[in-house]
């Protein structure tokens, strides 16, 4: 438990790191990509998101892929470069700041995605054997269920668990922070999951 509390990054190089990662994933590739691709203002296309999800509503798949792997991995750039430069302490400050900045960058007045890609890109960075164990609860849950949201929930809340016991505190200690983010972020989907109204993966209209 002491280690959890025991971090030797000092200040200056904290700061560092959260800025940078914060820069980084504040790109809002969503909305760039779309633009780039004559496709006007993803912001005015179904959510409102800038994320990978509301890019498949315009209909073009491949403009969303690249919009979901860019969008993880700003998050793993932010993690690595940070951990490159001032250590793995850092490189988890990077990763989570990336994440906040996907969620609220700056240039869009803080409003931005939902942060699951950013949240498994951040994993990538600071513990990529996470990532597996991310994919295999997110399509556990979405085999059973078929809804997309609820697996994502289930994945971001077991990750931390997951980290714990394999011990890693510190990086569990931020998951999971980022887990209670994303819980807010997905407040709808969680209120739909609840009343049944939640789409399912596959379904229409």
């Amino acid at each position: 438990m002491s280690e959890l509390f025991s971090w030797e990054i000092t200040l200056p190089l904290a700061l560092a790191s959260l800025a940078m990662g914060y820069l980084l994933g504040s790109i809002p590739f969503g909305l760039l990509l779309t633009k780039a691709a004559g496709m006007g203002d993803i912001r005015s296309i179904g959510s409102g998101n800038i994320g990978a999800t509301n890019v498949l509503r315009t209909g073009n798949k491949k403009l969303a892929l690249a919009t979901l792997l860019l969008d993880a991995f700003k998050a793993t750039a932010a993690a690595l470069m940070a951990a490159a430069l001032w250590g793995p302490e850092a490189g988890l400050l990077g990763g989570f700041a990336a994440f906040i900045g996907h969620l609220f960058p700056v240039w869009l007045g803080f409003k931005g995605g939902k942060g699951v890609a950013t949240y498994i890109g951040t994993l990538l960075g600071v513990a990529p054997g996470m990532v597996l164990v991310f994919a295999f609860l997110w399509l556990t849950v979405a085999k059973l269920s078929r809804y997309s949201s609820l697996s994502a929930l289930v994945a971001t809340l077991l990750i931390p668990v997951v980290l714990w016991l394999v011990g890693e505190p510190k990086a569990a200690l931020v998951m999971a922070i980022m887990t209670v983010i994303t819980y807010l972020k997905h407040k709808a989907n969680i209120e739909r999951l609840i009343n049944g109204t939640e789409s399912k993966i596959g379904q229409k209209g």
